[in-house]
């Protein structure tokens, strides 16, 4: 039997495949485009547990065809548009909805086709949309205001796959991430802005200074690898006392506080600190709370591995190993 991981080449995704294969599943990847030397070289350690498969999650008949090819047992949905800018959302408005609420359903078809054992949705704390403010934690009895379509596409996905599950007694689960940072992002077809975390550790590793703004704000950063070892645990799990789980260090860190510690582990790195940003500017755009991550700490006695210094180094060891630098 296999665990199909859709988007498996991307951020997020990739970082999922890996672990589920160094744990001991059988990986479908299937993804828009095939690996590329960065994703060959990220998993070549479990090559022999993984398959990539090239498709579109839109396309029906293909979505369709993995479970009779592969054994589908389970199912991590993670592929995605992630937009967090507003002139994307503006140009490509359809194409936002169409692959993260059409693809959703066309996976979900499959999950009900296969009679997967679990079904995975990857969601995003954006389903939240900025409902309280960095001093207020959100938990998954938070009322959602997402507020643009990456939130809102979330949230309507979540709601279809706790619905399927009721309708067809499937084990459907929805897991919101708290912002991720670490090996694996880059610029794709659909994925353009990166984080900050990002822009910063390019800069270091390079050795140039580290140039940021707005530095009292923040987010609730998880390192992408106590990410991946959380949605394992869900998917892995005998039984789940809810259907829908925050996945979060559940910690806020403003920017300075995550470049301090940047400097503690890069020595010699200089901050340059710009103006503020106008308002509704990317950096300085309003900003949730932490996720609270109670329920999956309870449940399922899962904690994170990595505090903020531990991922930050690993994350500037995989960029000059890997020759990440772009």
């Amino acid at each position: 039997m296999a665990t199909l991981v859709t988007g498996g080449t991307g951020f997020v995704a990739s970082n999922i495949v890996k672990e589920l294969a160094r744990s001991g599943h059988q990986v479908v990847s299937f993804d828009l485009r095939p690996p590329d030397a960065l994703a060959e070289d990220f998993v070549r350690d479990h090559n022999s547990q993984i398959k990539f498969v090239q498709g579109d999650i839109l396309d029906r008949q293909a979505v369709a065809s993995l479970g009779d090819g592969h054994h589908i047992d389970k199912i991590v949905h993670a592929a995605v548009y992630t937009v967090n800018d507003t002139r994307l959302e503006t140009e490509r408005s359809k194409e936002i909805i169409d692959i993260n609420v059409a693809g959703t359903a066309n996976l979900l078809e499959l999950a009900r086709s296969a009679k997967v054992a679990r079904f995975v949705y990857v969601s995003s704390g954006s389903a939240y949309g900025t409902a309280a403010p960095p001093d207020q934690t959100l938990n998954e009895n938070t009322p959602p205001v997402p507020q643009n379509l990456y939130g809102i596409t979330k949230f309507v996905s979540e709601m279809l796959t706790r619905r399927y599950g009721e309708l067809h007694q499937l084990s459907t689960v929805s897991v919101r991430l708290s912002t991720p940072y670490g090996p694996m992002e880059r610029v794709t077809r659909h994925r353009a802005i990166m984080s900050v975390v990002y822009d910063w550790t390019r800069q270091a590793a390079l050795g140039e200074d580290v140039q940021a703004r707005d530095l009292d704000q923040g987010r609730d950063y998880t390192y992408v690898a106590d990410i991946a070892d959380g949605i394992r645990t869900v998917l892995d799990a005998p039984n789940l006392p809810h259907d829908l789980y925050n996945l979060t260090n559940g910690v806020w860190f403003t920017f300075r506080q995550i470049l301090e510690a940047l400097q503690e582990v890069s020595p010699g790195i200089r901050v340059v600190e710009l103006p503020l940003s106008e308002p509704g500017g990317q950096q300085g755009a309003p900003l949730r709370g932490p996720l609270s991550g109670h329920r999956i700490f309870a449940d399922l006695n899962w904690l994170p591995k990595y505090d903020l210094r531990a991922g930050l180094t690993e994350y500037l060891q995989w960029r000059r190993d890997s020759g990440f630098l772009d």
